[in-house]
């Protein structure tokens, strides 16, 4: 018995001093990272985004605001964006569709070429009697006040990129700008297996834009900010370790 509670303390010692050393080398995040081998990667909590560390309201230049006139006999009034209403998002908390379809493409290749001699040679092969002073002969050369100079550089560059990416996420209106345009913000993630896949989209559209199904295309969103990873085991291995990161940022070379 009192080898096996000897042996369950060996092993928590050995645990504790693995945790500490890990702070000490790779951040306190290892610590977390430690404690989730074998589990499954948590999902995040549903909260207001207007609540997070980072949020910042929108600001734009507005227009001055149109107030609302009716005029007698008319069912129409002045200001108003329709003559019936829909369902589709207008105010704080509504719901849309963002269809997300990205399809980039680039191809760019430039070349640089630059080269300059110059040669200075002014014939002087005596200055005031200096070949007549022994040391003098021994340093100066066979002509005085000559110089020559040769630059020459290459430059070469291209870019060849492609990007394709289409899904669908649904976003939330989380400010209404004084002109009517509409702030949104949606986050999608998935867990398959040990792996989460994570879509955000963030930006500013136009009611008009919204289509009848209550959908949008990216394409018409303002400032928009698409982003798509993930995290997990394989994106673990996807990257450097801490100790390569770091000695790419700090070697010169």
């Amino acid at each position: 018995m009192s080898s096996f509670s000897s042996a369950s303390r060996l092993r928590r010692i050995a645990i504790s001093a693995l945790l500490l050393a890990s702070c000490a080398l790779g951040g306190c995040s290892s610590i977390d990272r430690l404690s989730q081998i074998g589990e499954q990667p948590k999902l995040s909590a549903i909260d207001n985004p207007t609540t997070q560390p980072g949020y910042k309201p929108v600001q734009m230049p507005m227009p001055k605001p149109e107030v609302a006139s009716y005029n007698p006999n008319s069912l129409w009034r002045n200001g108003s964006r329709a003559f019936f209403k829909d369902q589709r998002a207008r105010q704080v908390g509504d719901l849309l569709t963002v269809t997300v379809n990205i399809t980039d493409k680039a191809n760019i290749a430039n070349e640089t070429q630059r080269s300059r001699t110059n040669k200075e040679d002014s014939g002087i092969t005596d200055f005031i009697g200096s070949k007549t002073i022994t040391q003098a002969n021994k340093i100066l050369p066979g002509r005085i006040l000559t110089a020559d100079a040769t630059a020459s550089s290459d430059g070469k560059g291209s870019v060849n990129r492609t990007e394709a990416l289409q899904t669908n996420v649904a976003a939330v209106v989380t400010q209404v700008l004084p002109n009517g345009n509409l702030v949104v913000e949606g986050k999608q993630e998935i867990r398959v297996n040990y792996e989460i896949r994570e879509l955000v989209v963030a930006g500013i559209v136009r009611p008009e834009d919204i289509q009848s199904d209550n959908t949008i295309d990216s394409t018409k969103i303002a400032q928009a900010r698409i982003a798509y990873g993930g995290r997990g085991q394989i994106m673990d291995v996807q990257q450097p370790r801490y100790g390569q990161q770091v000695m790419d940022v700090l070697l010169p070379f």
